[in-house]
């Protein structure tokens, strides 16, 4: 079944830009469009049905490293869901953005401190 449903074929960009919209809005446990299957699939499973597609590449390609920040998402979950997450806990629009400010500066190696001046 997996051979039979990834192959390479174009989409419209419209369709593309639906799953990336969906994966921003709901994160890793949301639902994406599986253009093969026509229809509404988990985003893990699509997930990692495409990265058992690739996975005889990985060590050629040299894309390890790639692979490994994929899995991290897969385990940690995105930013989405971590806003999701503040959302839920808070409902303050202001703590999320708060919470985006703080894991941007984070990722730059700032501290928020620092980054405020």
């Amino acid at each position: 079944m997996l051979r039979q449903n990834i192959t390479f074929r174009v989409y419209r960009r419209r369709l593309l830009d639906e799953n990336r919209w969906r994966a921003s809005r709901y994160g890793i446990d949301g639902k994406l469009i599986d253009f093969g299957k026509e229809t509404e699939v988990e985003a893990r499973s699509l997930l990692n049905e495409l990265l058992e597609f690739v996975s005889t590449e990985v060590s050629e390609l040299g894309t390890q490293r790639e692979m490994a920040h994929i899995e991290r998402i897969m385990r940690e979950g995105t930013g989405a869901d971590r806003q999701l997450k503040v959302w839920e806990r808070t409902h303050d629009m202001k703590a999320v953005v708060d919470h985006i400010v703080s894991e941007t500066y984070e990722d730059l190696g700032v501290s928020g401190n620092a980054a405020a001046k």
